[in-house]
């Protein structure tokens, strides 16, 4: 069978970007795109890009539909309602459809796949870098009528996704240089009545309120002791090579969905700024390692999947470890 709209060359997106401190820019203002919510439990639309993101990392090929759908059926998915995904995430924007005699294949468009890859490289790279903080803090103030209600839901998402907390309601802060990010965030979507300064805060000063305050450090140190908590178990069987097939690509794309919530609730913190003994090191490497080791046998369940129904496709397929490097499992495509 041969797959539609195989392409290379400038077509082909980049494996990934240099490592180096999480890029921190908002999701690019195209309608469009309208890449799932995350939210508690399976997901089949959020469950397919992930999915495309993680283990078609970077390629345009056209995936059989059939595949897609036998894929959600490890997450227990029907095939109504994996076939409703499809159908929902191409009216969206997200996918784009092509077809080859009966059969209908579905690929990341090209504006979703640039968003779905950014969104990926970012969760991987967060907590990889401990850089000095400067001292300075960006502050972004806006304002919004109150029939506005749909436009300041997008605000704040974007914004707290480029690493913002709120201090007050139209007053947002982050410890990190991403001025230039929320000012496109508030020219994207029409916000004429904002502002975003850069500036430092006098530690002879008692605010009531000061910009760490922002941040609930009790809630978030919980919720790293908790990742961590409920994840040990797991790294230590993915290391011990315990987890295969529909298993390890289940707890992969588990796991990724657990780590989704720090980079929008933890902006990298500076440790200048935390408590000592701050979990994120340790949430970290226990990402970085449970992620990595289910790696080869997550994908070999991809690549068995796929060669159901499109064998040419299926040695395409691979891993990324949290590190940025690809990994391909070796041999032939499982017939």
């Amino acid at each position: 069978m041969t797959s539609p709209r195989r392409t290379t060359g400038s077509d082909q997106l980049p494996a990934h970007p240099s490592m180096g401190r999480p890029v921190l820019r908002a999701v690019p203002g195209n309608p469009e795109v309208d890449l799932p919510r995350s939210q508690e439990g399976q997901q089949p639309q959020r469950l397919l890009t992930v999915l495309l993101g993680d283990f078609w990392h970077g390629r345009r090929e056209h995936l059989p539909s059939a595949a897609l759908v036998a894929l959600l059926a490890d997450f227990d998915v029907t095939t109504v309602g994996a076939r409703a995904a499809l159908s929902r995430l191409s009216r969206r924007g997200v996918l784009e459809s092509s077809r080859v005699g009966r059969n209908t294949y579905y690929g990341l468009t090209a504006q979703a796949a640039v968003v779905v890859l950014e969104n990926v490289h970012r969760l991987r790279a967060f907590g990889a870098r401990h850089d000095p903080w400067d001292g300075r803090w960006t502050v972004a103030a806006f304002s919004l009528p109150e029939d506005q209600r749909d436009v300041r839901h997008s605000v704040r998402s974007r914004l707290r996704w480029l690493g913002f907390a709120p201090l007050y309601d139209g007053m947002w802060v982050s410890p990190r240089p991403v001025a230039e990010p929320a000012r496109r965030v508030f020219a994207e979507l029409g916000v004429l009545a904002s502002t975003v300064l850069t500036t430092t805060v006098d530690a002879r000063r008692s605010d009531p309120r000061p910009p760490m305050a922002a941040w609930d450090l009790t809630e978030l140190r919980a919720d790293y002791e908790e990742f961590i908590a409920t994840n040990a178990g797991l790294r230590d069987r993915a290391l011990a090579g315990e987890i295969s097939g529909a298993e390890a690509m289940v707890a992969r794309v588990g796991l990724l969905n657990a780590w989704w919530r720090f980079p929008s609730s933890d902006p990298d913190l500076p440790l200048e700024l935390l408590p000592e003994r701050w979990p994120r090191r340790g949430a970290r490497e226990l990402f970085a390692e449970t992620y990595g080791s289910l790696g080869p046998p997550a994908a070999e369940h991809f690549r068995a999947r796929l060669a159901q129904t499109a064998p040419d496709l299926a040695p395409l397929a691979s891993y990324q470890r949290a590190d940025g490097s690809s990994g391909t499992t070796a041999g032939p495509a499982p017939r």
